[in-house]
């Protein structure tokens, strides 16, 4: 099922942001005169075409990691002399830059629209409650203790745990004081605590932003009783069943499961006795943990889940907004996370951020294949991110992409006339390396985390 989940969310995913992408080019282009040839979504073979009445053929092509549309160029084509006038470059560059541009307004609009929709939908926070502080980590040296809640990051008010992780991923790989705002319980004034960082997390792959800080979000007691089994994993092969109560791991006692997945995470690979109460019997059961991770980033994984818990109702909270109010969290929604991911690119490229984070297609197809299956605020949610992330990377100075093109169009408003098509094929030269680089390290990350 979950395979399936991870066709369908992907095919639906690229399908979507792809075609509106392609869509705005399309939508610009005809509105400024210019005919356009062919609108693909995918590449490769064709799998449908048609024909609309200005002679527009549209594809639906067999491999969907893409689109484009193809538009009357003198530069690609002999051009027929009646036709001239709605031959791309015969345009403006004024009209140029516009329909070059719309592909990527496209995709933020429609980051806007999902995150309008969500904010309608309304959604439950978790209260972002601190559970317990490690000692002497960087949260314990600022004075943060257990029970006080996380009220503000850095002056912005936080709600949820999510946006605190989100605040907080704005400051990886730096220097200086983080500004965190706290509230303890019963109280109604916030106090400050100043966090020291020093090159924090820098180049370090798959951050853990509230973790690194010493800080163990607060969770209801969840009794360590398994309620399922990786088939493949240590605990099933150990002979470990649903229902089992799990009492102490090498004869130290469990009190919950968190500490148990606390103690499997620091011993990758290792061999551990599970005292273990199983229809009234104890007996011990030895496991040879498994390890998820590479270098520093290795885990512990024992293979096994347990059933969740009711939350209390103090603990969360409901968030919504009516549809005025929702287009304006929208609007800062979607501002906030393409800030996001500019700063994220900036600081790959400064060696801040570690670029095993560059996800490809198949990190991709997962994260499309576990929020479709998590449900439509989650896919729409990934739908958002994805659109965005789109949106930016078109628009990077790189020749190939909107932004290259763009920057050429600039260039000739400003010289009062275009670069030479030499310089312009030695910039796609360059930019088709830079693309196809950028993606074969993304892929090497992928099949990495396989």
């Amino acid at each position: 099922m979950s395979a399936l989940y991870m066709i369908l969310g992907t095919l639906v995913a690229l399908g979507v942001l792809v075609t509106f992408h392609e869509f705005g080019h399309f939508w610009v282009a005809r509105r400024c005169g210019v005919k356009v040839l062919r609108f693909s979504v995918g590449f490769g073979t064709p799998l449908f075409r048609w024909h609309d009445r200005q002679g527009t053929e549209f594809v639906v092509a067999a491999i969907p990691l893409g689109g484009y549309v193809k538009m009357l160029d003198e530069r690609e084509a002999e051009v027929p002399a009646e036709l001239l006038e709605q031959s791309f470059n015969r345009k403006p560059v004024g009209q140029r830059i516009a329909i070059v541009a719309a592909g990527p307004i496209a995709n933020f609009l429609l980051a806007l629209l999902f995150f309008w929709i969500l904010a309608m939908l309304g959604s439950q926070q978790v209260r972002p409650v601190i559970g317990s502080v490690a000692p002497d980590s960087i949260a314990a040296q600022a004075g943060l203790v257990a029970g006080e809640e996380i009220v503000s990051v850095d002056g912005k008010a936080v709600i949820g745990w999510n946006q605190v992780n989100l605040q907080l991923i704005r400051r990886l790989g730096e220097s200086g004081t983080l500004l965190v705002g706290v509230r303890e319980a019963g109280a109604s004034t916030e106090q400050t605590r100043q966090l020291q960082l020093n090159g924090w997390l820098k180049g370090v792959e798959e951050p853990d932003p509230i973790g690194a800080l010493g800080i163990q979000p607060w969770r209801p007691a969840i009794p360590p009783v398994l309620a399922e089994l990786d088939p493949k994993g240590p605990a099933q092969a150990a002979g470990l069943k649903s229902g089992d109560r799990l009492l102490a791991l090498d004869g130290q006692p469990l009190d919950g499961w968190q500490q148990l997945v606390e103690r499997v995470r620091k011993r990758p690979g290792e061999q551990v006795v599970l005292s273990v109460e199983s229809q009234g019997q104890a007996r011990d059961v030895s496991v040879t943990l498994a390890t998820r991770g590479e270098g520093e980033n290795r885990t512990g994984y024992l293979g096994a889940g347990v059933k969740g818990v009711e939350w209390p109702p103090e603990m969360l909270r409901e968030i919504s907004f009516g549809p005025l109010e929702s287009v304006s969290e929208a609007a800062a929604r979607t501002w906030s996370m393409s800030l996001l991911t500019l700063d994220s690119l900036k600081k790959m490229l400064l060696g801040e951020l570690s670029v095993k984070n560059l996800s490809g297609p198949i990190t991709i197809a997962k994260v499309a294949g576990a929020s479709a299956q998590s449900g439509v605020g989650d896919f729409l949610n990934f739908l958002a991110y994805l659109s965005i992330s789109l949106g930016v990377l078109n628009l990077l100075p790189i020749p190939v992409l909107d932004g290259g093109h763009l920057l050429f169009y600039l260039i000739e408003m400003a010289r009062g006339r275009p670069l030479s098509e030499r310089v312009q094929a030695w910039g796609v030269q360059i930019g088709i390396s830079l693309v196809v680089g950028v993606m074969l390290l993304a892929l090497v990350n992928d099949l990495s985390r396989l």
